[in-house]
């Protein structure tokens, strides 16, 4: 057994090396107390090497969820970009894909739409999908039911328009208000009520439920630029270093 390592020596070498790699069973009684003292005099004099060492480990434990995101979004990357649902707004035809998991009555979600808005108009070259994720209550699920009717029964840019009004609406959510805001968008507003509870919009709505608990999806907004996964507000800025390196 070579001799026991110098205190930096040794936590280096317990840094850069896995657990099992230290094999304490193969130490006689004397090397284990030795080894377990050296550890502990250093750890005592260099505190700051305990926080180094978490850093590490909470560094490592990033880069695993990261790539494991990946994986699973490279596996359902079809269905989040083209389910053949979803409203598709920005540059259709662009060589990036934005997709946005979203809910009307999240306080980021409202926050992240104009710095959404402001990528688009600065990147013309970005195509935006948003998915219909209502998790915050009867409010959220009512918008929701309210938007995919809409879309179902006029299609895109009635949609949009609802899309951007429930965005920006304050009251509760219920028959009155909805009517309220489909009369203000000249909208088929009984057609679209009458629809809210159809099984096409439960469908659509629990697909994409479904789509997000795959994907590891429990909050709002949640966005995906390629095989990226971004949860929660980001200013344009920050998304748009994203889409220049997923471009390459």
């Amino acid at each position: 057994m070579p001799r026991v390592l110098a205190p930096i020596a040794l936590v280096a070498a317990l840094a850069a090396a896995p657990l099992s790699a230290h094999d304490l069973s193969a130490m006689s009684d004397d090397q284990r107390a030795a080894f377990r003292a050296e550890i502990r005099s250093y750890l005592v004099e260099n505190p700051e090497a305990i926080l180094e060492a978490i850093q590490i480990l909470e560094n490592r434990q990033t880069e695993a969820q990261t790539a494991a995101e990946r994986q699973i979004v490279a596996g359902n990357l079809e269905e989040i970009q083209n389910d053949g649902y979803s409203w598709v707004g920005g540059n259709p035809d662009g060589d990036i894909t934005l997709v946005e998991f979203m809910d009307y009555r999240c306080v980021f979600c409202r926050r992240a739409a104009p710095e959404v808005a402001k990528l688009l108009q600065s990147d013309g070259s970005i195509r935006w999908v948003v998915k219909e994720f209502p998790i915050l209550g009867e409010d959220s699920v009512l918008s929701s039911r309210f938007a995919v009717a809409t879309k179902q029964v006029m299609g895109d840019d009635a949609y949009k328009s609802v899309h951007d009004a429930l965005m920006e609406l304050s009251s509760t959510v219920n028959e009155v208000t909805l009517r309220r805001l489909s009369d203000g968008l000249d909208l088929k507003t009984d057609t679209i009520l009458a629809h809210m509870d159809s099984d096409e919009v439960t469908r659509e709505i629990a697909q994409t439920r479904a789509l997000a608990e795959r994907l590891g999806i429990s909050g709002t907004p949640t966005f995906l630029i390629g095989d990226e996964m971004l949860r929660g507000f980001l200013p344009a800025d920050r998304m748009a270093i994203v889409v220049d390196d997923k471009r390459g």
